[in-house]
């Protein structure tokens, strides 16, 4: 069954300001895992990887109920992709109650991503 529905979109620019900013954006919005992707990819492709990570995480604490706080980090939510580049949740703060699937589509300007939560029980 279906616990929760979160959609986020991001625009991909404002995540590339807020990068070159604070140097420390990605340390906080990637996990270790994500940020050794994010360091061997091209710059343009770099902030779409960084915008999406961000809008889908965001996408997860909307459909968790809480966004992003208490509940449910940055850091305790994990997007990689599998061998065809599919991205899905590694790890996240509920994993023992929810299955939670995701999708990320970018334009040269915007991400757009969607989490669903689907209850275990």
């Amino acid at each position: 069954m279906i616990y929760g529905l979160g959609i986020d979109l991001t625009d991909i620019d404002r995540i590339r300001q807020a990068q070159e900013k604070r140097q420390t954006f990605a340390g906080k919005v990637l996990t270790p895992g994500e940020l050794e992707v994010f360091e061997r990819l091209n710059d343009k492709r770099r902030f779409e990887y960084l915008a999406g990570r961000f809008s889908a995480k965001e996408s997860y604490g909307k459909a968790l109920g809480t966004g992003i706080g208490k509940e449910a980090s940055f850091q305790g939510i994990e997007i990689l992709n599998d061998a065809l580049g599919n991205p899905y949740v590694n790890s996240h703060p509920k994993q023992d109650e929810f299955i939670a699937h995701v999708s990320i589509s970018h334009t040269d300007t915007c991400v757009m991503t969607e989490v669903i939560l689907e209850s275990k029980k």
